[in-house]
């Protein structure tokens, strides 16, 4: 597996002259989440010299690609063999990159069901910060193989050490899906959502965009066997009154919010930052002060987008709000005249529930990177 490779060898002589001048390398692959995370402007590492798919096991249902493999060709593999990355990472621009996907460690609206993507690494193969070849994990789901520092990487945003290569478990396309929508308030669509949740229903992923008096429409999207699907149908339609989705238009919604085209997400202005704020299952609703008239709820209320203005003391407000909630808050997206200097993410200082994990944080990237190359701060 860690045979010599013209571009790897490349990588470890960037990465030791780096190491060696004391500069700094931001790791980027398509660019397609350039402007996600906190801004800076270090040289970059383009992981795209390194590209494929390496092996693919689809009775084993685990895909093994390089960093710089196009989003879009592991998909298409997956595609002929009717299977899927069932977490729906967004791409946001056909150049996006598999490495790019696990770094940003961003999830789709199927995340609420089958979880996120760091569980669903098995194993990697990094340069650290000193350019060795380390891999961790393996291929197969029931792995106990040393630390499970794979799972370390989703998220990690480049700060911890260059990802070369990846083994992903992948799963079968749902047997049927349908897609219900029906006119309701924001605070009973967060009831019934948190009550089906937890009865066996194939409730695949949610998603409520409204006002901030509450009022909107709430769609949701069933998925598995045909039988539970056609079951689930006229239970919830009784329920809430909710008519279905033609595919066609149910397939270019869910799309277009997992990849942000919807027009909630669009036309933010100058001044504004979207605000993302991941919350516990039993939160209810919340009035946040200066924010838009439009809302997004997604993952049944767990994760919710919100446009208000981009200045330090809104972002200290919904900071804090998610805090008491149990949550965080990040300024995911910035307008144009907003600082881009600011920090984009609630520290983990900021946190009670998470104070101790900074001083875990910081030895996990000496160990990984111990001359600071990949110390961008894009992540805090």
């Amino acid at each position: 597996m860690n045979a010599t490779n013209p571009a790897i060898e490349a990588f470890r002589e960037q990465i030791l002259n780096a190491a060696s001048n004391k500069t700094l390398l931001s790791i980027e692959g398509g660019g397609t989440k350039s402007w996600y995370g906190n801004v800076n402007t270090h040289a970059k590492l383009d992981t795209r010299t390194y590209s494929g798919i390496l092996e693919y096991q689809p009775e084993e249902l685990v895909i093994t690609a390089c960093a710089g493999t196009p989003l879009i060709e592991i998909e298409a593999a997956l595609r002929e063999k009717n299977q899927i990355l069932a977490f729906e990472p967004p791409h946001f621009g056909e150049q996006a990159t598999f490495g790019g996907a696990i770094a940003a460690g961003l999830a789709g609206p199927g995340r609420i069901s089958v979880g996120n993507f760091r569980d669903f690494v098995l194993g990697t193969r990094i340069l650290d910060g000193k350019g060795q070849d380390l891999s961790f994990g393996g291929q197969v789901m029931k792995n106990v193989a040393g630390y499970d520092i794979s799972r370390l990487l989703p998220n990690s945003m480049g700060t911890l050490s260059l990802l070369l290569e990846a083994s992903v478990k992948v799963l079968p396309k749902p047997a049927a899906t349908a897609t219900l929508r029906c006119q309701i308030s924001q605070e009973k669509a967060l009831r019934i959502l948190n009550e089906w949740a937890g009865q066996p229903l194939p409730l695949s992923a949610s998603c409520w965009i409204g006002n901030t008096t509450g009022e909107g429409q709430l769609t949701i999207r069933l998925a598995g066997a045909a039988a539970a699907v056609k079951a689930a149908i006229p239970l919830m339609n009784s329920l809430v009154n909710a008519s279905e989705v033609d595919p066609q238009s149910a397939d270019t919604f869910w799309n277009d919010l997992r990849e942000h085209k919807l027009s909630a997400f669009d036309n933010l202005a100058a001044d504004q930052t979207l605000y993302r704020l991941a919350l516990p299952a039993a939160c209810g609703l919340l009035t946040i002060p200066g924010a838009s008239n439009e809302i997004v709820l997604e993952w049944h209320g767990q994760q919710r987008w919100i446009k208000a203005p981009g200045d330090e003391a809104t972002f200290a407000l919904i900071k804090q709000l998610a805090i008491n909630h149990g949550g965080h808050a990040t300024r995911f997206k910035q307008g144009a005249s907003v600082n881009p200097g600011f920090q984009r993410f609630t520290l983990l200082s900021e946190q009670p529930h998470s104070k101790a994990l900074e001083l875990v944080q910081e030895r996990l990237r000496s160990a990984f990177d111990p001359n600071g190359v990949f110390a961008t701060k894009r992540l805090p």
